[in-house]
């Protein structure tokens, strides 16, 4: 299978550029994982989804992949957190590192090949401190070890922020501080309490400052720099300028990252999530309202990655009749062509002989190699649904039946990305009534309609819903038909 070409908006150029990883055979991604001190709210879960919509399109375009993401286990929320409930930071940390796992699961996240741990790469941040240290970039100050921004001239490259009227010296104690800021920042600290996790090493008794971390989980598990590196845009600054700062004055004959990428901000009914205005929400809270996990993952992918998302519970109802009319295209193309048993596998290779679907292909795929355009991918879904709608009302030919066959395994490459389409016959308990009396029902009301008769048209209908069967009219004139839950 040849590779496709992507483009990316590479957030330190700010210009869409082609992908050219050093190894197409073996592209190279760390994206930065959780803080492990809580359930993550679904800002979070919109960042981690795009790193699965990358991993996948990457996949659909012919790429083999090595990819990362970190487990922050140590910082100084989970510190102070532990001491509070007088555990250690590990029995502290090990029931939201679950939670976190529990949580791609249930959305279909793809397992990452490395999920590397803070606490267990101490020993690779301590090593890369020494390397700053004989490069005349750090200073010491009562056990802390800084960088200095002012002895790095590249500061600032990547989130583009102006240093110029930074004040020399001034640092900067804590793992998060307010954006735009610029201090020198800690790599590590030195212990302040006996209660406090601590580490004995080379550079004293204490613990790595947040941003060192990355950096060095980065250099254990590839040796060098990477391809792709993702976040959340809120990491870009002061996160993400300070990764680029510590391995490039570490390793200034290298390239860190070939590629940026920043997903957006997810707002809740248009204004910034927060606790105080009650618009905040985990994954957890979603589900308990009833969702299924499906149509949470098709909300939160369905804008662009660059794109702020918008997320309301009414939104999430539109989601959930767009995912049922897809849903019940494909059980009615499965059902009406025989096809439960033609399910293709992951691994097969999808090629179609249809112009018109080869073409949707085509589409698809290009659309995203093109900075991962989701929306433009959902659109040819959407037309996909409605030539197979339309083909789904002709008489059974050869052609149609080559159609159905294809039109299916397009379907099921399309989920390979979307990752919410049931291709497996619904177990469905009618009550003692028959699907071909619902079917006569639907072809009597369908008539019905055709001659005006819409007072018969609307009792039929009423009939069915007393019996839990519901009916879903599309904008192509079609109905199915599903058992109310």
């Amino acid at each position: 299978m040849s590779l496709i070409p992507f483009v990316f908006l590479n957030t330190k150029s700010g210009k869409k550029e082609p992908f050219l990883p050093k190894d197409p055979n073996s592209v190279s991604i760390y994206s930065c994982g959780p803080t492990v001190y809580n359930f993550a709210h679904i800002g979070n879960i919109r960042s981690f989804l795009f790193v699965d919509i990358l991993r996948r399109s990457l996949l659909l375009g012919g790429y083999k992949l090595n990819q990362s993401m970190n487990i922050t286990d140590i910082d100084d929320k989970i510190i102070n957190e532990s001491i509070k409930r007088n555990i250690s930071v590990e029995e502290f940390t090990k029931p939201w590192t679950e939670a976190f796992f529990k949580d791609l699961s249930t959305l279909h996240v793809q397992t990452l090949e490395h999920y590397p741990k803070a606490t267990e790469s101490i020993e690779d941040m301590v090593s890369l401190v020494e390397t700053l240290q004989s490069n005349g970039l750090v200073y010491e100050r009562e056990g802390n070890v800084y960088f200095s921004i002012q002895k790095f001239n590249r500061y600032g490259e990547l989130s583009k922020i102006d240093v110029s009227g930074m004040k020399s010296g001034v640092r900067y104690d804590a793992d998060e501080y307010e954006k735009d800021d610029v201090r020198d920042f800690v790599l590590w600290k030195n212990q302040k309490t006996k209660d406090e996790k601590c580490w004995h090493t080379r550079l004293g008794t204490g613990r790595p400052g947040w941003h060192l971390e990355c950096s060095a989980m980065i250099r254990k598990i590839y040796g060098s720099g990477i391809d792709i590196h993702t976040g959340g845009i809120d990491l870009l600054f002061p996160h993400h300028e300070n990764e680029f700062a510590q391995t490039t004055g570490a390793y200034p004959n290298e390239v860190f990252v070939g590629t940026w990428l920043h997903c957006e901000h997810l707002l809740v009914d248009g204004e910034k999530m927060s606790k105080s205005k009650g618009n905040f929400y985990t994954l957890r809270d979603i589900l308990e309202k009833g969702y299924d996990p499906k149509i949470i993952r098709f909300h939160l992918i369905s804008a662009h990655y660059r794109s702020k998302l918008n997320f309301s519970l009414t939104k999430l109802e539109e989601s959930k009749v767009s995912l049922d009319r897809i849903q019940n295209t494909i059980f009615r193309l499965l059902d009406t062509a025989s096809l439960w048993n033609l399910i293709p596998n992951d691994e097969e290779n999808l090629v179609f002989s249809l112009p018109e679907l080869t073409k949707l292909n085509d589409d698809f795929l290009n659309a995203l190699a093109d900075d991962l355009n989701v929306p433009k991918a959902l659109a040819i879904l959407h037309e996909l649904v409605r030539i197979v709608n339309q083909t789904l009302e002709q008489t059974k030919t050869e052609t149609v039946n080559l159609f159905y066959n294809e039109a299916l395994r397009l379907f099921f490459k399309m989920n390979q990305l979307f990752a919410v389409f049931s291709f497996e016959k619904p177990e469905t308990n009618l009550d003692g009534i028959t699907e071909e009396w619902i079917l006569e029902q639907i072809a009597n009301r369908k008539l019905a309609k055709q001659n005006k008769d819409f007072v018969t048209a609307d009792n039929i209908r009423k009939e069915l819903e007393k019996k839990g069967i519901l009916l879903a009219d599309t904008k192509e004139g079609i109905t199915t038909w599903k058992k109310a839950p």
